[in-house]
């Protein structure tokens, strides 16, 4: 029987070796992301800046024995602030990876995406849990569940793309893609099946590159083998499905939910297609979890800089 957590651990292993990311940490002004911040440096995964208001920051790791001694403070009045600056080191390039504190996401999200000062891409920005389920072979991946309410068929082309480059970063030999829907067949009234056939299609034409997508499928089908044979779904995806692609924000929200507190799973959350990983992490998050959502940022960063050395040789 697989231990609990082994996915995760895995991921840690891979960070061996690499150079700690340098992190912006947007502020870290409660016991739970300034420990989260710090254990992820004690372990060499992050390099963090930590901006906020700095008596703030220096009060709460007094009150909770936390030593920020060789770390750099940004002092932010608030945060919104704290959202700006950190952003803004991203763009001087003294960060790799953006991390959230203890404000609320869509501060940290709507520094990220104004035109003149965020850090937007071509890309569509999108949320993916990299879910560690327990008795599950490999990490199973979400997406989108908690940023794109309800996304277009363009916008999941862009979404459907940042979760087979995450993959890839996370050391994926084969990324298989189920579009999801309540059903396999494609069905005139329900537009999620419509869409995921489009999908399907894009990535036959190469504008969807990098992994094998099938679709629609229901769950069951995609990560159960047995259920795909009974349904005589002939895929090199279905039952074997690595990365989820919901059909919107509340299927995600749910689903992910649900294998947290039915199955036991853990599930850590990147934020892509931003010029870099954005980690989101939960108050509710064990410490492993934490650490397993700085490791994908990680990952994800190295992935960018060794794609970009290579473009540059």
């Amino acid at each position: 029987m697989e231990r609990r957590h082994e996915k995760y651990e895995r991921l840690l292993e891979r960070c061996k070796g690499l150079a700690p990311t340098p992190t912006a940490v947007a502020h870290p002004c409660d016991q739970s992301s300034l420990a989260g911040a710090l254990d992820a440096a004690k372990h060499g995964l992050i390099a963090p800046i930590l901006v906020g208001p700095a008596e703030r920051i220096k009060a709460t790791a007094a009150k909770f024995d936390l030593d920020l001694s060789g770390w750099e403070i940004v002092d932010a009045a608030h945060s919104h602030e704290s959202a700006a600056k950190a952003v803004e080191l991203v763009r001087l390039g003294r960060a790799e990876a953006l991390m959230k504190g203890s404000l609320h996401t869509d501060e940290l999200m709507g520094a990220v995406v104004r035109r003149e000062t965020g850090l937007r891409t071509a890309r569509r920005i999108s949320h993916c849990f990299v879910m560690d389920v327990p008795h599950h072979d490999t990490p199973l991946m979400i997406t989108d569940a908690a940023v794109n309410i309800a996304p277009t068929l363009a916008e999941k082309v862009d979404i459907v793309q940042n979760a087979i480059d995450l993959a890839h970063a996370l050391g994926a030999q084969e990324v298989r893609v189920a579009i999801l829907s309540a059903m396999e067949t494609v069905n005139p009234n329900v537009p999620s099946t419509i869409e995921a056939a489009a999908l399907c299609k894009m990535a036959d034409r190469g504008q969807i590159t990098g992994a094998i997508l099938d679709g629609p499928l229901a769950l069951d089908n995609a990560i159960n083998l047995s259920a795909a044979q009974i349904k005589k779904i002939d895929s090199p995806v279905a039952g074997r499905a690595n990365v989820l692609v919901v059909p919107d924000l509340e299927a995600g929200n749910m689903l992910a939910k649900s294998l947290t507190f039915l199955a036991g799973a853990d599930a850590a959350g990147i934020v892509l297609g931003a010029k870099v990983p954005i980690i989101l992490t939960s108050r509710a998050d064990s410490v492993l979890t934490r650490l397993a959502s700085c490791a994908v940022a990680v990952l994800v960063a190295h992935a960018r800089r060794a794609h970009a050395e290579k473009v540059v040789s």
